[in-house]
């Protein structure tokens, strides 16, 4: 089992607990491959989906993983929910829990929500992305696929590009590929790179030529248009000039290498279609191991809680 009742970032997280993640996760990607892709194995446990923002992906993810261990599923949107009324973040909660819940996976737009809503329900709670800050079963999935493509991530060099400042994605990889022993290298607009990385172990490269030259692996994060209103990113196509992942610049350099991205993807802006769609890219591998992953985080976090009696 994991050492901490909760997930809520990879900030500090075991590195021994993130290797047992993944190595439960590849058992349940052998599930996955079956006529029946379905255990018994959190037969009993209520999980609430707690959504205060839209989400597709890692809401259906979660959604899967958990009928996928036989759990029953709630889920909540804040959208229509009696948060519209003028009910306080507490009162919600207290009142879901009071319905006898296990777990909830949470979604917010403010950073440290699901750590706040540990101070009001017993619950184990997960975090499916709270603002800016951390997206950490997003980066366990990633390092899932990093592991399943080089069968290691101890020296792997991971080049993270695009918008730093405010990708969650990038904080959780940043947090849990170093600690797992990963060189990591950011490249984006300089605007866009956070000034406490100084204080991490990660180094900044403005130049998208030469991180491709070092890098095993590249994770693309999505560049957020609405931020370009703001005046933040220059123009789309000045950005893909600069530092767009497009089939001319991969082919220039002649060398292998792993191409990732969290999605949903603006195909033409931050990566071509033609290498999102490429043997190189292992972006819907990571939508597999998405599953497979939070199957196995949801099993070692409430598998220990229902079997065993214990937090």
């Amino acid at each position: 089992m994991l050492k901490q009742k909760h997930l809520l970032g990879l900030e500090d997280y075991p590195a021994k607990d993130i290797q047992t993640i993944i190595d439960t996760a590849f058992n349940f990607r052998e599930v996955l491959d079956r006529p029946i892709k379905k255990v018994p194995s959190l037969q009993g446990v209520t999980i609430v989906n707690l959504f205060f923002e839209n989400s597709t992906r890692t809401r259906i993810s979660f959604e899967l993983a958990q009928k996928r261990l036989s759990a029953d599923t709630v889920n909540f949107s804040a959208s229509s929910s009696s948060l519209k009324k003028g009910e306080s973040f507490k009162d919600t909660a207290q009142n879901i829990e009071a319905m006898k819940i296990d777990a909830v996976v949470m979604r917010h737009p403010t950073p440290g929500a699901p750590k706040h809503l540990t101070q009001f329900i017993d619950a184990i709670i997960i975090n499916a992305g709270d603002g800016t800050h951390e997206h950490p079963t997003q980066a366990i999935l990633d390092m899932m696929s990093l592991y399943e493509k080089f069968g290691r991530l101890d020296g792997l060099k991971i080049g993270i590009i695009g918008d730093i400042s405010h990708s969650r994605v990038a904080l959780s990889n940043i947090y849990g590929l170093t600690t797992m022993g990963a060189e990591i290298k950011v490249c984006g607009p300089p605007n866009l790179i956070p000034n406490f990385l100084q204080d991490m172990d990660v180094k900044y490269n403005s130049s998208l030529d030469e991180v491709i030259e070092w890098a095993d692996a590249l994770n693309v994060l999505r560049i957020q248009k609405e931020r370009m209103g703001r005046g933040l990113i220059p123009s789309t196509r000045e950005y893909r000039a600069t530092f767009g992942i497009t089939d001319e610049r991969l082919k220039k350099h002649k060398k292998e290498i792993v191409i990732m991205h969290p999605g949903p993807m603006n195909r033409g802006v931050e990566i071509d279609g033609v290498i999102a769609d490429s043997d190189q890219a292992i972006i819907l591998d990571q939508v597999l191991n998405g599953v497979a992953s939070r199957m196995a985080i949801l099993y070692l976090l409430c598998g220990g809680k229902v079997n065993h009696g214990d937090d």
